[in-house]
C-alpha cells in the first residue's frame, strides 16, 4: 500500500474533527472520499498532505510518516484544492511554470511539463493570457494543471469541479481518467456521486469524522441497501388499485410496504430477496402488466442512508 491511515485522529479543541480513521490505499487506486460537510475530510486531507499533525494515530505515504516526508515523496504527492490556487493576475503559463519551479522542475524538462500540463487540460492556445480573465471552468482547468505539472504518482483533488459548466466538467472528469490509465493514484472528493462513480471505483464515506463505509462501489451499495425497489406498471390506474391489492394479498411486499400512483405499483422489499424470485411471485398472480422492473439502489441512496438527510452546514 502506498498510503495507509491508521487510526487517525485530530481534534480542534472540543470538537473532535477526525476519531480513528482507517483505510489504505493501494498504487493505481482511484478512492472516492465522501461525507457530509462536517464529516472530516477535509482535515483527514490535510493530514494526508503533512500540512496538520495529528493528535494520535498515523498516516504514512510510500513508508514515510506525514508529519516528517521527505523532499522525494513531498514531490511525488499532486494537489488540486477546492480554493483556486494560483495567482490571478498571471498568465496562465506563468502560473503552471512557478508550480512546476516550485517541485524542482528546471530547463527543458520544466518547460516540456508546463507545456505537457497545459496541453493536458486544453489551456495551451490560451497560456498567454492573464488567469483572471479565464472563465469559470477554465480555472478549474488551469487549478488542475498547475497541481499535476511534476507528474504525480498520487494526485489528491477536492472537490475539483464546483462552479463548472457542463462542458468543463466532463473535460475535467475525462482529464481524471486519463491520469488514472497513465498509473496515477487519485484520491477524489466531491458532492456530486455521479463523479465520483466516473472515476472511481472504490468509495469511503465519512461521517462525524468515522469511516462509515469503504469498498468497492457496487459492493457497498449492495451491503447498504435497506430494501430493494419493485415497479409493476399495470394498464390503468383502476386495473393497478385491484393488482395492487392482490399483490398485498398474496405477501409479496414485505411489511406492507407497497405503494400505488397512477398506473404503477411500488413493492418495497427486503433486500436479500432477489429480482427474479420477486418477478416469478408476481407473474404467478395473472396480472396483465404492461412491464415489471428492478429500480436499482444508487450510491446516492446509500450515502443519504449512511449519513442521514438532514441539512448540514
Amino acid at each position: 500500500m502506498i498510503i495507509e491511515v491508521n487510526d487517525l485522529r485530530k481534534s480542534f479543541g472540543s470538537n473532535a474533527a477526525v476519531a480513528g480513521v482507517t483505510f489504505d490505499v493501494a498504487e493505481g487506486d482511484a478512492i472516492g472520499l465522501l461525507g457530509p460537510n462536517g464529516a472530516g475530510k477535509s482535515t483527514t486531507i490535510s493530514m494526508l498532505l503533512g500540512l496538520v499533525k495529528p493528535d494520535g494515530g498515523s498516516v504514512s505515504v510510500f513508508g514515510e510518516d506525514t508529519r516528517r516526508l521527505s523532499a522525494k515523496t513531498r514531490a511525488s504527492i499532486g494537489f488540486v484544492p477546492q480554493e483556486l490556487a494560483f495567482f490571478p493576475e498571471l498568465s496562465g503559463l506563468a502560473n503552471v511554470t512557478y508550480w512546476g519551479k516550485l517541485y524542482g522542475l528546471r530547463g527543458g524538462e520544466l518547460s516540456a511539463a508546463v507545456r505537457e500540463a497545459l496541453e493536458f487540460t486544453g489551456l495551451w492556445d490560451r497560456r498567454k493570457e492573464a488567469a483572471k480573465n479565464y472563465s469559470g471552468g477554465m480555472q478549474r482547468r488551469l487549478n488542475i494543471s498547475c497541481g499535476i505539472v511534476h507528474k504525480p504518482r498520487i494526485l489528491i483533488m477536492d472537490e475539483p469541479t464546483v462552479g463548472v459548466d457542463p462542458q468543463s466538467r466532463n473535460h475535467i472528469l475525462e482529464s481524471v481518467r486519463a491520469l488514472r490509465a497513465g498509473g496515477s493514484t487519485i484520491i477524489y472528493t466531491s458532492h456530486y456521486m455521479e463523479e465520483i462513480q466516473a472515476v472511481c471505483d472504490r468509495v469511503v464515506i465519512m461521517d462525524d469524522g468515522r469511516v462509515v463505509a469503504d469498498g468497492d462501489i457496487d459492493a457497498v451499495v449492495d451491503e447498504h441497501t435497506l430494501e430493494r425497489i419493485v415497479l409493476l406498471e399495470l394498464e390503468t390506474p383502476e386495473q393497478a388499485a385491484a393488482d395492487a391489492d392482490r399483490v398485498l394479498a398474496a405477501g409479496i411486499a414485505a411489511f406492507d410496504k407497497i405503494e400505488l400512483e397512477e398506473s404503477t405499483v411500488t413493492l418495497r422489499l427486503d433486500p436479500a430477496r432477489r429480482f427474479a424470485d420477486v418477478a416469478k411471485d408476481v407473474f404467478a398472480l395473472g396480472l396483465n402488466l404492461v412491464s415489471i422492473s428492478e429500480k436499482r439502489p444508487t450510491l446516492e441512496t446509500v450515502f443519504l442512508s449512511l449519513t442521514g438527510r438532514t441539512l448540514r452546514d
